[in-house]
């Protein structure tokens, strides 16, 4: 396994990691909901999809769903959908002070998390067609994918969980109620328009 291979797949992870979308609006609107607890579940969904898109790739399913024309619209058409009904939900519940239980919105953060990475066609072309260019013609292909998705998911940790509690660190002023209610607006209606987006965009 070449470690300068990694090291280069770990640079375009990172640019790919700290790049604004769907992945810090959904641990933005986690962290204003239930703080840090229900950031972490809905970070460690969306690693968790991210391994299963890499093991998918090392198997030739995402390549295959990256091929075929009708398999990659209706993923588009599922993950848009899905984006744009919560953020429907966070318009609708904008400034909402209730909490749910602690374990059933972590179970609920981490089920968000994963639907919406594995809804997401990008992630699909990018494990199909980015990472096997940087794999050898020598390594083990499946082992080679989970260790550069491994990467790729530590990175988005890092990221994301030290994003969710800069977020979370302005609690006192979160809590009031309209900046509270702005930013539920804000977060819905960047999740509205990355849903929309990805519906109207071309392949």
């Amino acid at each position: 396994m070449d470690l300068s291979a990694i090291a280069a797949f770990a640079g375009v992870a990172m640019l790919l990691t700290i790049t604004p979308g769907a992945d810090m609006a959904l641990v933005t609107r986690a962290a204003l909901a239930g703080g840090r607890r229900e950031a972490f579940a809905v970070t460690l969904g969306i690693v968790s999809g991210l391994m299963v898109w890499a093991t998918a790739s090392a198997l030739g399913v995402a390549a295959l769903l990256e091929a075929s024309a009708d398999a990659y619209t209706a993923l588009k058409v599922a993950g848009a959908a899905y984006l744009i009904a919560l953020g429907i939900h966070t318009l609708a519940t904008a400034g909402s002070q209730a909490r749910p239980d602690a374990r059933a919105a972590g179970r609920a953060g981490f089920t968000v998390g994963l639907v919406t990475n594995l809804l997401n066609p990008k992630i699909a072309v990018f494990y199909s067609t980015l990472l096997p260019q940087f794999i050898g013609p020598g390594d083990p292909v499946l082992a080679t994918s989970l260790v550069m998705a491994a990467v790729h998911g530590a990175l988005g940790i890092v990221w994301l969980t030290g994003y969710a509690w800069a977020v979370t660190a302005m609690g006192d002023v979160l809590r009031r109620p309209r900046v509270r209610t702005a930013l539920d607006r804000v977060t819905g209606l960047v999740l509205v328009g990355l849903g929309a987006g990805l519906l109207l965009e071309r392949r």
